[in-house]
């Protein structure tokens, strides 16, 4: 019950920070603003939490873990009824603003929560769980809420994330023990590593700034671009998420055995379906399989990163999560940005080649990581 609670969570969480991604011209429309300015509602989300993340998770670190995450995802349902209210670009930029806050700490603490009650040698799978609960936000609530805006307007959507937030707020209050990481096997690193979790930090950074210079903007580029009506948008993105969710099942199980594997080989896939993307965008065939892999990939990536977070963080892995959160925020901030100038500048199939070049420069630096972690004779005497 609490592992399925803190899944439930994520959901909510993933779907608010994504859900403009499917209701881009709704919004703009409705707003009077453009396309790229609702893409700046995911961009200011992640710098929010990009920013607030390490300061916010320090302050709140002798908060009962119980507690706390019940806080946060009651402000989380606020600011979705704020969402739903709003009339104007600002007044709904604030209140993506305030879920980001929420957001921010939730992240940092929940794997170490996830990992806390279980052995370490299933770290991967049962963080897996609450990355599925993640998945399934692009996956059903981005669609879901796509065809909720198409339907009754983009308003509907957003007053459908509150309700179910206020759900997933319930079953955390029925279902959440009280535990203390700090008195768990999960509050330092398996095998500490300040060089290993600095490269793994800016990998996270660089993978998640390829996807999201490209999935940011793939409304535009599915019906501009391949000629898909907009109908088959959420279908689509359906499919995508269907992929993620498999994506996170795979790279739960596969992180528990060969962790760096798991993560050299999503990024690989990743990077490698980006650049497919770019390339045949005029096919509906390919880039309905792309973005299918580019769901899978990132999927995958997920838990394997932060069962790697868990077992090279430095200090404690509540401060570890928070980099590493850092970092996927940065990374979805950076894309979003590069996705806007792009579109801006060369359209929206060029996002495509942006982020695979993105993921490109992420896999090398991974793979690069035995060489630059290495410590030399003189480092170890000291």
């Amino acid at each position: 019950m609490p592992l399925l609670a803190l899944a439930a969570a994520a959901f909510c969480y993933v779907a608010t920070e994504t859900m403009p991604i499917g209701l881009l011209t709704l919004i703009a429309d409705d707003l009077g603003v453009s396309p790229p300015a609702v893409g700046l509602l995911i961009t200011g989300y992640a710098v929010t939490v990009a920013v607030i993340t390490i300061p916010l998770t320090y302050a709140t670190r002798n908060v009962p873990r119980r507690r706390l995450l019940i806080v946060l995802l009651a402000v989380l349902v606020v600011a979705n009824l704020l969402s739903a209210a709003a009339h104007a670009y600002p007044v709904l930029l604030g209140a993506r603003l305030l879920a980001a806050v929420s957001q921010a700490i939730y992240w940092a603490v929940a794997a170490p929560v996830v990992a806390a009650m279980f052995e370490v040698t299933v770290r991967g799978r049962v963080n897996a769980v609450v990355f599925a609960g993640a998945s399934l936000g692009p996956m059903l609530g981005v669609p879901a809420g796509t065809w909720i805006g198409q339907q009754s307007g983009w308003r509907a959507a957003f007053l459908a994330l509150a309700a179910l937030a206020l759900a997933a707020l319930a079953a955390l209050v029925a279902g959440m023990p009280a535990i203390e990481v700090s008195t768990t096997h999960a509050a330092t690193g398996t095998n500490p590593d300040g060089r290993r979790y600095a490269i793994l930090v800016a990998v996270t950074a660089l993978s998640v700034a390829g996807l999201y210079a490209a999935f940011t903007y793939t409304e535009i580029l599915l019906t501009a671009v391949t000629g898909f009506a907009a109908a088959a948008v959420a279908p689509l993105l359906l499919a995508r998420g269907v992929a993620d969710f498999a994506g996170i099942a795979a790279g739960g199980y596969a992180s528990d055995r060969w962790q760096r594997g798991a993560v050299t080989g999503s990024v690989a896939v990743l990077a490698v379906s980006l650049l497919a993307m770019y390339v045949t965008a005029d096919s509906r065939p390919m880039t309905a399989v792309l973005l299918a892999v580019t769901g899978f990939a990132i999927g995958a990536l997920t838990p394997a990163l932060q069962n790697r977070v868990m077992e090279v963080a430095p200090g404690s892995t509540d401060m570890a999560s928070a980099g590493n959160s850092v970092a996927f925020n940065v990374g979805i901030a950076a894309g979003s940005l590069l996705g806007a100038a792009v579109v801006e500048a060369s359209g929206a199939r060029a996002t495509a080649l942006a982020g695979g070049l993105l993921a490109v420069a992420a896999l090398l630096l991974f793979l690069a990581e035995p060489v630059l972690a290495r410590r030399t004779p003189e480092m170890v005497r000291e």
